[in-house]
C-alpha cells in the first residue's frame, strides 16, 4: 500500500436491541459484551497499527461526547470526534468522513467500520484490508462479505459475482439482498455464492464522493455544508446541525452500494457479528457444556442453551432453556433466543408508557463521573455520586431543592455562596436551596459522595449553570 489508511468509525446507535443492557444514553458500543473491553474500544484496537492506519476519525451521537471521549482518550488518544447533532443514518456520516478524508489525503483511502462489531480474528481481518484496499484502489467501493457458516436471517445478503482480475481476492456484486425466509437462508448457504453483509466498507474517498454526487447528491450537499460550516468545542468537532438535519436519513447500501456500478465484495471469515440482538451475542460468547453463556454472577440448574447475565443480583434458573434473561439493576428482560430480534418493540412501548428505562441506567454518566440513583420519594431522592481525580462539576444553583453531601471515600472540594472548604471521609455540608455551590474531587484517588436531595421538584433540569469546565 503506497499510503495509509484512514480508519472512519461510526458511534451512533439508539441502544434498544440489547436493552436493558443497552440505553439510549449509554448504548451497545459503549458496553463490554463480550470481552474486558467495549465493542468501541475493541474497534479502535483494531486500526491502531501506525504503520498501515492513519489516526482515527470518530463519527458519533453529541449526547454521547465524553463517554465516546474518554475511550478515545484511552485507546486512541490522536484521534479526532466528529458530533452529529442527530443521527442521519450511514450514508451522510460516511458522506461527511470521505470529505474529512479527501481534505486530509485528496487521494486517501477511508476504511468505514461500524463501532458495535464483533471481530475475534484480527489476522484474518487486516488481510481482507489488504485485499479490499487493492480494489479501492482500482476504483471499486468494496464491502467486506461474511462467509455464512448458519442460515442466518437477521443479515442481509451479498451475492458474489466474478472474480476481480485486477483484485485477487475480491468480486464484483451481483446483488443485495434483504434479510431472508429461514428456506430463503437455508437455500443461499446451500448454494455458496451468498455472504452475510457486514456493513464494512473500504474505499477510494474521492470515488464515494464522485459516486455520491452522481446518486445521492441531497446526502453529499448536505454533508458538505454540516463539515463546512463545522465549529471546535473543547476536543469536539461539531457538524452544523441544520445542514446536518437536511441530510436524507438513508444507508449507504440503499442511497450508493445497491445502485452503483462500482461495488465489489472481499469474501472474509472474521468471527464476525454484528450482535444485533440478545442471540446473537449468545452465538458469539464462550458457553458452558450445557450451551449456556453466562455473564455475572449467575447459578444455572438443570438449564440448557441459555444466555444469563446479571450485572448484581444473583441470577438463578432452574429447568429452562433456550432462554434470554438479562437482569440489570432497574430492569429485568427474559424471552426465547428465537425471539430476541424483537427486543426494540419493547422498548417502544415502554417509551410509550412514559418510563425511563429505554434511555438511562440507575447510574447515569457524566464528563466529571456518574452517579446513581439508591432511593426516590414524593420530595426526595437519594444519589451516589463518583467524582474522578481532578475533576470538577459546574458551579451552579438549584430553585426546587436542597441537598445534603455526606463524604464516604476520597476528599471533596466544597464551594458554597463563595466560601470554599474540604469534607473527609464521615463529614458532611448542607446546601441550601438556592445556594450558589460547586463540588470538585482535587485528589488523585475517586470522591464517593452520598446525595439527599430534598424538594418539590428534584428534575436534572433544575440546574442554572454558572461556569461549566465542560460547556454545557
Amino acid at each position: 500500500m503506497a499510503s495509509k489508511i484512514h480508519p472512519v468509525i461510526l458511534s451512533g446507535g439508539s441502544g434498544t436491541r440489547l436493552w436493558p443492557a443497552s440505553r439510549a444514553l449509554y448504548p451497545k458500543q459503549l458496553l463490554p459484551l463480550a470481552g474486558p473491553d467495549s465493542m468501541l474500544a475493541a474497534t479502535l484496537q483494531r486500526v491502531r497499527d501506525p504503520e498501515r492506519y492513519t489516526a482515527p476519525v470518530l463519527i458519533g451521537n453529541a449526547e454521547h461526547r465524553f463517554l465516546v471521549a474518554e475511550q478515545l482518550r484511552q485507546h486512541a488518544p490522536e484521534g479526532r470526534l466528529v458530533l452529529e447533532s442527530e443521527g442521519r443514518n450511514t450514508a451522510a456520516a460516511a458522506a461527511v468522513g470521505a470529505l474529512l478524508v479527501t481534505r486530509a489525503e485528496p487521494d486517501g483511502l477511508m476504511l468505514l467500520l461500524p463501532s458495535d462489531h464483533i471481530v475475534s480474528d484480527t489476522a484474518a481481518f487486516q488481510q481482507a484490508v489488504d485485499r479490499a484496499a487493492a480494489a479501492a484502489a482500482s476504483g471499486r467501493l468494496a464491502t467486506f462479505g461474511i462467509t455464512p457458516d448458519t442460515p442466518e436471517t437477521g443479515y442481509g445478503y451479498i451475492r458474489r459475482g466474478a472474480e476481480l482480475a485486477d483484485a485477487p481476492g475480491a468480486a464484483e456484486v451481483a446483488a443485495f439482498v434483504e434479510k431472508p425466509e429461514r428456506a430463503t437462508a437455508e437455500r443461499f448457504l446451500a448454494e455458496g455464492d451468498y455472504l452475510w453483509n457486514s456493513g464494512m466498507f473500504l474505499v477510494h474517498a474521492g470515488t464515494l464522493l464522485a459516486e455520491m454526487t452522481r446518486l445521492a447528491p441531497e446526502v453529499l450537499a448536505a454533508a458538505r455544508a454540516a463539515v463546512d460550516g463545522a465549529t471546535r468545542d473543547l476536543d469536539f468537532d461539531r457538524l452544523e446541525p441544520e445542514a446536518f438535519a437536511a441530510a436524507p436519513a438513508v444507508s449507504l447500501d440503499t442511497a450508493v452500494m445497491e445502485r452503483t456500478q462500482r461495488a465489489a465484495v472481499v469474501p472474509a471469515q472474521l468471527g464476525w457479528s454484528d450482535v444485533g440482538s440478545w442471540n446473537g451475542l449468545w452465538q458469539v460468547l464462550d458457553k458452558d457444556a450445557a450451551g449456556n453463556a453466562v455473564q455475572g454472577d449467575v447459578h444455572a440448574r438443570d438449564t440448557a442453551n441459555c444466555l444469563l447475565r446479571s450485572d448484581d443480583q444473583v441470577l438463578v434458573a432452574l429447568g429452562v432453556a433456550d432462554l434470554v434473561v438479562a437482569a440489570i439493576d432497574d430492569a429485568v428482560l427474559v424471552c426465547p433466543r428465537e425471539r430476541a430480534q424483537e427486543v426494540g418493540t419493547v422498548v417502544t412501548d415502554l417509551k410509550a408508557q412514559g418510563r425511563t428505562q429505554p434511555e438511562v441506567h440507575t447510574t447515569v454518566y457524566r464528563p466529571w463521573g456518574s452517579y446513581r440513583g439508591i432511593d426516590r420519594g414524593d420530595r426526595f431522592q437519594v444519589k451516589r455520586i463518583t467524582v474522578q481525580p481532578g475533576q470538577t462539576l459546574s458551579l451552579q444553583r438549584h430553585r426546587h431543592r436542597a441537598e445534603h453531601w455526606i463524604v464516604v471515600e476520597g476528599e471533596a472540594e466544597v464551594t458554597r455562596d463563595g466560601e470554599v472548604y474540604a469534607l473527609r471521609p464521615n463529614e458532611s455540608t448542607h446546601i441550601p436551596l438556592g445556594a450558589i455551590h460547586r463540588l470538585a474531587n482535587r485528589g488523585s484517588t475517586p470522591l464517593h459522595i452520598i446525595e439527599v436531595q430534598c424538594g418539590d421538584y428534584l428534575g436534572e433540569d433544575d440546574i442554572e449553570r454558572f461556569a461549566d469546565t465542560y460547556g454545557r
